[in-house]
């Protein structure tokens, strides 16, 4: 399967907004979960949520009500909305088809004055 293509990385203020794109291959678009996960230097990798085919979205206690995700059916790509930014979401973001563990490259995601 191919890998994941995720962008929309950058800089921003604390108390901004990002939105991440995922790019994944039809099969895995349409019949998994598509996952994040978040990792920043000297801590464990995390989840940030997913969205299943359907578009029932689950996220961590540490984004929900702040990261929202999405799916655009038409382009195989799943969205997260990243608001109200905080230093502590700081860390590379990568997606997956859940369960293949086949992950993208990422992109990076830092939060600073």
């Amino acid at each position: 399967q191919a890998q994941p293509v995720e962008s929309g990385g950058g800089l921003v203020q604390p108390g901004g907004s990002l939105t991440l794109s995922c790019t994944i291959s039809e099969n895995i678009f349409r019949f998994y979960a598509t996952t994040w996960d978040r990792e920043a230097p000297g801590k464990q990798r995390e989840s940030v949520g997913f969205i299943t085919p359907r578009g029932r979205a689950n996220y961590a206690d540490s984004v929900k009500d702040r990261f929202i995700l999405s799916r655009d059916n038409a382009k195989n790509t799943v969205y997260l909305q990243m608001n109200n930014l905080r230093p502590e979401d700081t860390g590379m973001y990568y997606c997956s088809g859940k369960g293949t563990n086949i992950w993208g490259q990422g992109t990076q995601v830092t939060v600073s004055q």
